[in-house]
């Protein structure tokens, strides 16, 4: 992995850019001062220092007291698991103490971006009691494989409508072209989300919208099975 792209994902779990480069330099070189991390990275010795602090101060970092105060990186599996543990015990305040909770709006809105888009997805198949309806492409298929897998694992029924040969164990499966990268997926009969990943698509739980989205994707599954029967 380049670089770049190293320090870029190490600032997901709150470090600076300048702490994330130190970081790494600790990770390959070792037991450092904050000298010699100064000469290694070009980094001024008054910032590097700072960002050992911060190192040290975010769990990143052990110092290590001697004739010459000096660091050394936490493993970093240890440092990323450590940072997810104390991220989901906050996040189980936080909803511990909402002022109220409100229920997810039956109105119509609009998603962009992939990620944004993924993510929504992603929630939706985690958040479900009991099934999922969704037509993919294999692409987008790929990318919330692991996800649709462990909601079957929990029992919950899922049936897919995609472009490409996949086995699934315990997933319904229909083959179909889909048109434009389409997304469509339906959780629980209550939500759907329908649109292009790389565009935008368009999230309701609208119950009008939500039963015309299922008419179309059951209207589209006994197409594929009359297609089986008068190929058989």
């Amino acid at each position: 992995m380049e670089r770049s792209l190293f320090i870029e994902k190490l600032t997901l779990f709150g470090l600076s850019r300048q702490e994330a480069a130190i970081y790494i330099t600790l990770l390959s070189d070792g037991v450092l001062t904050g000298y010699e991390v100064s000469k290694l990275t070009g980094i001024s010795r008054s910032n590097v220092y700072g960002g050992l602090a911060g190192l040290v101060e975010k769990g990143a970092a052990y110092l290590i007291e001697g004739l010459a105060t000096k660091y050394i990186a936490v493993d970093m599996k240890e440092f990323c698991e450590n940072r997810i543990r104390e991220l989901n015990n906050e996040k189980d305040i936080l909803i511990d103490n909402l002022p109220e909770k409100k229920k997810e709006s039956d109105g119509y809105i609009t998603i962009e971006g992939c990620k944004n888009i993924l993510d929504k997805m992603i929630h939706m198949i985690d958040q479900s009691e009991y099934r999922i309806y969704l037509s993919v492409t294999n692409e987008v298929l790929q990318l919330i494989l692991p996800y649709l897998s462990d909601c079957i694992s929990k029992g919950k029924k899922v049936v897919l409508i995609t472009d490409k040969v996949i086995k699934i164990p315990k997933a319904l499966i229909y083959y179909h072209d889909i048109k434009n990268k389409q997304i469509q997926i339906i959780s629980d009969s209550k939500y759907v989300l329908t649109g292009e990943l790389h565009e935008a698509c368009l999230y309701s739980g609208q119950k009008n919208f939500v039963n015309v989205f299922k008419q179309s994707l059951s209207n589209t599954i006994k197409l594929i099975e009359l297609s089986r029967e008068n190929k058989a």
